[in-house]
């Protein structure tokens, strides 16, 4: 597939929807997993209630409380900090949104170009930071595995990718969109088999631990 607009047109058809496919198909298993797991029973007289707890753990957990950002203030605001930015260059860029209202028919207003171009910039520093910062770090180099490297991979390639197309340091266009389209594939079809999964999953176990400790009488 040596012709960029061959390859573009790939990654836009086939290679898409088997990676929609992928993606929906394992996130949905990992899904039905975890909720079939269960949880053993609870015969004890619930001290209060599980939803309202279950919410504002599902909330309060978003922000680091001080103690984490006492001990690990890098990890608070540069994660904060790239999260947030991919945020933003995935939903507020008006092209992703146009590409979304495409698929599922749904739609909001955008940022202006500049503004995610801006935001995209910072966002590749924070996760190259990211990286030395855990390569230098004794602990967190021990504790990394394959999947966390593979990982930030999957995630950087989409943004540079992006990057690289939208200000065309890539030639011919054809490719460095195919490129970026591609990354993204790759991302989406690694999500639900890798720690990427805590993109869903983790709002699950917030309110899963806030409705335990609600239950209880206590505050999480």
């Amino acid at each position: 597939m040596s012709d960029p607009m061959e390859f573009l047109l790939w990654v836009k058809g086939p290679m898409f929807e088997w990676a929609l496919a992928i993606f929906a198909i394992g996130l949905g298993a990992r899904i039905v997993e975890i909720f079939m797991l269960g949880r053993k029973p609870n015969y004890a007289e619930p001290r209060g209630s599980e939803l309202g707890p279950g919410f504002r753990t599902l909330l309060s957990r978003t922000v680091a409380d001080p103690g984490t950002f006492a001990r690990a203030p890098f990890d608070v605001v540069v994660g904060l900090v790239w999260h947030v930015g991919f945020l933003i260059a995935l939903l507020l860029f008006i092209p992703h949104i146009e590409l979304i209202n495409s698929v599922l028919g749904l739609a909001w207003p955008g940022l202006p170009n500049p503004v995610v171009d801006a935001v995209a910039a910072v966002t590749l520093v924070s996760l190259i930071a990211v990286l030395i910062h855990r390569i230098a770090h004794p602990v967190k180099k021990h504790i990394s595995t394959f999947e966390d490297y593979l990982i930030w991979v999957a995630t950087l390639l989409p943004l540079l990718t992006g990057y690289l197309a939208y200000h065309r340091l890539i030639n011919p266009y054809p490719m460095a969109l195919g490129l970026h389209i591609f990354a993204v594939e790759i991302f989406l079809i690694l999500l639900p088999f890798t720690k990427l999964t805590h993109i869903f999953t983790a709002f699950i176990a917030r309110w899963y631990t806030g409705a335990t400790f609600g239950r209880k009488g206590v505050v999480s």
